[in-house]
């Protein structure tokens, strides 16, 4: 049996000079997509929203949830 293996396309990212000059790392590049993705400032927001609320869950919960402790 052969493997064949998909051709991926190449994709390009851009970033605006100022931010690539002042990155000092691969994660500052990063940091600034994301700060360019409104689906994921989204979930931010909705994060952060219950959180205020009171609607996250404690560590405890999750590893016990998540089977890690």
């Amino acid at each position: 049996m052969a493997l064949t293996r998909k051709k991926s396309k190449k994709q390009t990212v851009t970033f605006p000079l100022s931010v690539f000059e002042t990155a000092d790392t691969k994660e500052d590049l990063e940091d600034w997509l994301l700060s360019q993705n409104p689906e994921f400032i989204k979930n931010m927001r909705k994060a952060r929203q219950d959180d205020m609320q009171v609607k996250g869950k404690d560590w405890q919960s999750l590893w016990e949830e998540l089977c890690i402790k």
